[in-house]
């Protein structure tokens, strides 16, 4: 375990794609990095999701989660950041020498000259479905998230959401599953245009605005029936069923970061072009921010972290350049390189 006193330039908060990448541009840059992530596994959100396939990050073909937070992972500890596991950060000092104190849930203290915010929407917790009893059949055949697929082949399965993970599910499991119906309260759904055409193309059977109400079992153990409810007229229709799907987004819990004095709305903090926070030597990447450019995907949590990353050098280092030379024009990556090469030539 590091020492306490030992003071690193870079601390990121949050070990999903933003921190990752973060830390691996901060390698590039040569500032002496670390990461702390609240779970006890790097991956963030995505590790929700497993089994999805991933499309639009430039230059990937498509690639399951799994896969992706596995290259991410490989690509973040390139230069060798120290990684914390298991330690949610709750306290924050200023020293007198502008650098900070972070105090962790468990009273351990980490030193940083600045600090960057990659922890998304805080603390996640899956919104669960508002039906008195519904909790007991969570050990059975009602999920809040998909990790096989599989598990699903032949069976009739309602899926209640209507956001890009219930629609992505959908489409997903519509080659397997002997039935596929969604439910959502709206007519329109969150997902990606593209996505929802082709659900809605599809053999899925969408039922909007309809509402799950109540949940029934033959044996007492599992859920056997679903009763919807059309939330205008209140007509209601039972749906035989072999699994529920329930995706109705995540809650956020920031707890005490938003005693730190950051500018936080219910969601997100408000930074600059520059990824600036209100307070200085703090910035913010990813999902944990808002701006006026602001791409709500993979591919601009990236951009979000060399943003970042680089204004967070120019604040510890004013003289330094404001970004970094490309890879393939980076010293650091020489012998990097140079191996590689030597690795390719004996193949």
């Amino acid at each position: 375990m590091q020492e306490q006193t030992e003071l690193f330039d870079i601390t990121i908060i949050g070990g999903g794609p933003a921190g990752l990448y973060t830390a691996f541009y901060s390698g590039m840059r040569e500032l002496k990095t670390k990461i702390i992530e609240a779970q006890d596994r790097l991956g963030g959100r995505m590790l929700l999701y497993p089994e999805k396939i991933i499309w639009d990050v430039g230059g990937v073909t498509p690639i399951r989660c799994e896969k992706l937070i596995e290259q991410l992972i490989q690509q973040g500890k390139t230069f060798d950041p120290t990684i914390v596991l298991g330690e949610q950060i709750t306290g924050l000092e200023k020293c007198d020498d502008g650098t900070f104190i972070l105090t962790a849930l468990s009273g351990e203290k980490h030193h940083t000259r600045a600090i960057i915010m990659a922890c998304g929407y805080g603390i996640r917790k899956m919104a669960k479905l508002e039906i008195e009893g519904a909790d007991r059949y969570e050990v059975t055949n009602l999920y809040y998230t998909v990790q096989e697929l599989e598990g699903f082949r032949g069976k009739r399965v309602l899926i209640s959401g209507g956001g890009d993970s219930a629609v992505d599910w959908a489409n997903e499991l519509e080659p397997i599953a002997a039935s596929i119906t969604v439910v959502h309260r709206r007519d329109s759904f969150g997902g990606h245009e593209r996505n929802v055409t082709k659900m809605k193309q599809s053999s899925v059977d969408v039922r909007t605005p309809f509402a799950v109400k109540a949940l029934h079992s033959s044996n007492g153990e599992t859920i056997s029936r679903v009763t919807i409810q059309h939330v205008e007229s209140l007509e209601e229709e039972t749906i035989e069923v072999d699994a529920v799907i329930v995706n109705h987004g995540m809650r956020s819990d920031f707890g005490p970061v938003r005693e730190w004095g950051l500018d936080i709305g219910e969601w997100n903090a408000t930074v600059s072009e520059k990824m600036e926070t209100n307070i200085p030597g703090i910035f913010g990447a990813g999902d944990f921010v808002e701006h006026g450019s602001k791409v709500s995907l993979i591919a601009g949590t990236f951009t979000d972290a060399v943003v970042a990353l680089n204004s967070a050098k120019v604040y510890l280092e004013p003289a330094a350049s404001p970004y970094a030379y490309v890879s393939s024009h980076n010293e650091v990556f020489k012998e990097k390189n140079k191996k590689l090469e030597e690795t390719i030539n004996q193949i």
